[in-house]
C-alpha cells in the first residue's frame, strides 16, 4: 500500500472514530427521563398532536384562492381617511365567496379612527387568508388609532379585540361518555352518536366537583379556600378532537386522550361549531398604546389594545406578523391545531404577548417578545397540549401561566425570566396551572433565585401554584428550587439531549421530522 491510500486509510478510520465519539456522547447525553418517555409514554405528556394539522403539515401557501383585495372596496394606504368599514366589506365579500385571500398592498391602513363604529373587525367563515405584503416597516400596517369600549369598565379584561376571526355557530350536545379512556387510547364510546359524522369536530368536557377528582390531580398539594371555582364547579376539562371514524357509537379520534376519562364524573360530548383553514400573515398589528403600564391600574391598560382573536378555529395559522404598542397581541380561544409561527411583540410594554386560551393542540414557535409584555407567551383557562418552542422574551418577563387549570405546557429552548408575579389568573380561579408544566432546556436570563417555589405557603405568596411541574435541563447562573416541590427533574445546568421536546416526540411517532420543522427559520 502506497503513502496516498494510508493517508486516506487514516483519514476514513478517523472520520469513523469521530462519528462513534459523537454517538456515543450523544447517547451519553440524552436525558433519562426521555429514555424511559420511549419506553413508556405516559412518562410525559405527548406533545407531538401539537399545531397546524397535528404537527403533520407545513403552513400552505394558498394561491388558488379568489383575491378581495381591500383597495377594491375602498381602503386606501398612506392618507387619513379610516379603511376599517373596507377592511370588513372585503372580509365579508370573502366569507360570501366561501373562501378567499383578504389581500393588502403596502403601506400603512387606519383601521379604528375618531368616527369609527367602536365595534370588531369580524370574520365568521373558514377558507379565509387574511394577507399583508409583510410585517417589517416597509410592508402592511393596520394601525389602530383608539381602544374598543369594555362590555363593563369595571372588568378590566373585557374590551373585545379589534379582529376576530372564526366561527359564528353554536355548539350542540351529543351525549355521555360511557365507557372509561385513559391518556393515549384513541377510542370514545358514547351512548350515542347521532348528529356526528367523519370529520367534525367535538367538545370533550367535565366539570365535577369530586373530592376525589380534585385529589386526584393535585395529588399532595392543598385547595385553599379562596379557589372557589375549583371547590364548587370542580375539575373543568374541555379539550377538541377531530373525528377520525365513527362505529357502533364508538369515536375513533385523530388524536389520543389527554385526560383521563371515567364515566362515573359525567363527561359530556358536544359537536364543536368551528371554522378551517384560515391564516392570518405577513401583517404589522400596530396599537396607540403610549402610556407606561401598571398591572390592573385601569382597563385600558390591561386590554383596551387588543389586537387579534382566533375563536372557534381549526387547523389554522398566523405567521410572520408583529404587533407594535399593544395591549395584548394575540389570543387563541376556543381552537385547536392553531400555528403561531415567526411573530413579534415589540414597542411600549402591556399586559399580554400570544397565549392559547381554552384552546388545545396549540404551537407558538419562533416568537419573541421585545416589548416585556406583562405575561409573555403562555396557557390559560382550561387550555390543553400548549407547546411554546425555541421563544424569547426578556429577563423582566416570564412565561404566562393564567389560571383556570390549563394543562400540558412544554416550554421548550425558551429563554427569557423566570418571575413568579406574571403567571396571572384570580384568586377564585388560582392554582396556575394544573398538572403537565415542563420545562424542556429552559435558559434563565434574570438573576438567580435560591430556592424558586412553584408552590409557595399561601402565607408567603399566594398568587402562583404550579403542581409538580418537570423540569428538565434547565440553564441559568445559579437558581436553585425547592426540589420536593417538582414532579420531575434531571439536569440542572446543562442542556439535555433532545434538544427540543417537541421535534423528538414528533420523530417518534412519525418516524422522521417533517420536512416544515426542518426547515422552520426564525425571521425576527
Amino acid at each position: 500500500m502506497n503513502n496516498y491510500n494510508k493517508i486516506q486509510l487514516q483519514k476514513r478510520l478517523i472520520t469513523i472514530l469521530n462519528l462513534f465519539a459523537i454517538i456515543s456522547v450523544s447517547a451519553q447525553n440524552e436525558s433519562k427521563i426521555f429514555q424511559d418517555y420511549k419506553k413508556d409514554r405516559k412518562v410525559l405528556p405527548d406533545f407531538s398532536y401539537v399545531g397546524y394539522h397535528q404537527g403533520e403539515k407545513g403552513i400552505p401557501n394558498v394561491t388558488d384562492y379568489k383575491v378581495f383585495d381591500v383597495t377594491s372596496f375602498g381602503a386606501k394606504p398612506n392618507d387619513t381617511i379610516s379603511d376599517k368599514i373596507a377592511i370588513q366589506k372585503a372580509i365579508e365579500a370573502a366569507n360570501k365567496n366561501g373562501s378567499g385571500i383578504v389581500f393588502f398592498p403596502k403601506g400603512r391602513f387606519l383601521v379604528n379612527e375618531n368616527d369609527d363604529a367602536p365595534t370588531s373587525i369580524i370574520s365568521k367563515k373558514g377558507h379565509i387568508i387574511f394577507r399583508g405584503s409583510g410585517s417589517g416597516t416597509e410592508g402592511t400596517e393596520l394601525f389602530m388609532k383608539n381602544v374598543l369600549p369594555p362590555a363593563d369598565p369595571a372588568k378590566m379584561w373585557t374590551v373585545p379585540p379589534l379582529f376576530i376571526f372564526g366561527s359564528g355557530g353554536t355548539d350542540k350536545k351529543i351525549g355521555q361518555v360511557t365507557a372509561a379512556a385513559a391518556v393515549g387510547e384513541f377510542a370514545l364510546k358514547l351512548n350515542t352518536t347521532e348528529g356526528l359524522k367523519e370529520g367534525d369536530w367535538i367538545i370533550l368536557r367535565v366539570l365535577n366537583n369530586d373530592k376525589d377528582l380534585i385529589a386526584s390531580e393535585l395529588k399532595d398539594n392543598k385547595v385553599e379556600p379562596e379557589w372557589t371555582y375549583l371547590i364548587e364547579k370542580g375539575i373543568d376539562v374541555k379539550v377538541f378532537y377531530q373525528i377520525k371514524n365513527i362505529k357502533n357509537n364508538t369515536l375513533t379520534l385523530y388524536a389520543p386522550i389527554s385526560y383521563n376519562v371515567d364515566p362515573k364524573y359525567n363527561w359530556d360530548v358536544y359537536k364543536f361549531a368551528n371554522s378551517e383553514e384560515i391564516g392570518i400573515e405577513d401583517i404589522a398589528f400596530v396599537g396607540n398604546w403610549k402610556e407606561k403600564f401598571v398591572h390592573h391600574r385601569s382597563w385600558q391598560d390591561d386590554s383596551g389594545f387588543s389586537m387579534f382573536n382566533f375563536r372557534r378555529s381549526t387547523n389554522s395559522w398566523m405567521k410572520n406578523c408583529r404587533f407594535t404598542d399593544c395591549s395584548v397581541a394575540a389570543t387563541i380561544a376556543q381552537s385547536a391545531n392553531i400555528s403561531v409561527l415567526n411573530c413579534k411583540i415589540d414597542g411600549n410594554a402591556g399586559h399580554q404577548a400570544i397565549n392559547a386560551n381554552g384552546s388545545t393542540n396549540v404551537l407558538i414557535a419562533n416568537c419573541v417578545d421585545e416589548a416585556s409584555q406583562w405575561h409573555s407567551f403562555g396557557s390559560s383557562h382550561g387550555s390543553m397540549n400548549t407547546v411554546i418552542w425555541k421563544c424569547t422574551y426578556p429577563a423582566t418577563s416570564c412565561f404566562e401561566s393564567h389560571s383556570s387549570q390549563p394543562r400540558n405546557t412544554l416550554l421548550d429552548g425558551v429563554q427569557g425570566g423566570l418571575l413568579n408575579d406574571r403567571a396571572g389568573g384570580a384568586l377564585e380561579n388560582m392554582p396556575n396551572h394544573m398538572q403537565g408544566l415542563v420545562l424542556w432546556n429552559y435558559k434563565q436570563t434574570n438573576k438567580p433565585r435560591k430556592d424558586f417555589e412553584f408552590w409557595p405557603p399561601s402565607k408567603v405568596y399566594e398568587w402562583f401554584k404550579i403542581p409538580n411541574p418537570i423540569i428538565v435541563g434547565y440553564t441559568s447562573e445559579g437558581t436553585t428550587f425547592k426540589m420536593e416541590q417538582l414532579g420531575q427533574s434531571e439536569s440542572f445546568g446543562k442542556p439535555v439531549e433532545p434538544a427540543s421536546l417537541y421535534e423528538a416526540q414528533l420523530k417518534l411517532r412519525l418516524k422522521k421530522i417533517p420536512e416544515w420543522l426542518k426547515t422552520l427559520e426564525r425571521k425576527f
